[in-house]
């Protein structure tokens, strides 16, 4: 009689080896970035693929004008452009590991 679990310790191997690509993925992510810019580049934000932000450059010209309320905008913007960027960027090396297939709870 043919063993109904043979497969299941292939699976597990297979589950493994998948898991232990995205780590690697994970712990290489910090070292790509992705950056946002607002204003025409007066705001400039950086984000890492472990979506923590790394830089944040603003032209001077703009800090002596004074205008907070814009400043604070142009960095908001600036911030969720990088975000968004970092994110693509890590469902792209994502995607190479699971062949295009969507699972839950990564990216």
């Amino acid at each position: 009689m043919k063993n109904p679990f043979g497969n299941m310790s292939n699976i597990l191997k297979q589950a493994q080896a998948m898991q232990e690509q995205m780590a690697k993925i994970q712990e290489q992510a910090a070292s790509k970035t992705a950056s946002g810019t607002a204003g025409g580049g007066i705001v400039t934000v950086t984000a890492n693929g472990a979506m923590q932000i790394v830089s944040v450059a603003v032209d001077p010209e703009v800090v002596k004008s004074g205008d907070v309320d814009m400043l604070q905008d142009l960095v908001v913007a600036a911030t969720n452009e990088a975000l968004r960027k970092a994110k693509e960027l890590m469902e792209g090396e994502m995607k190479a590991l699971t062949g295009g297939m969507k699972i839950p709870g990564l990216f």
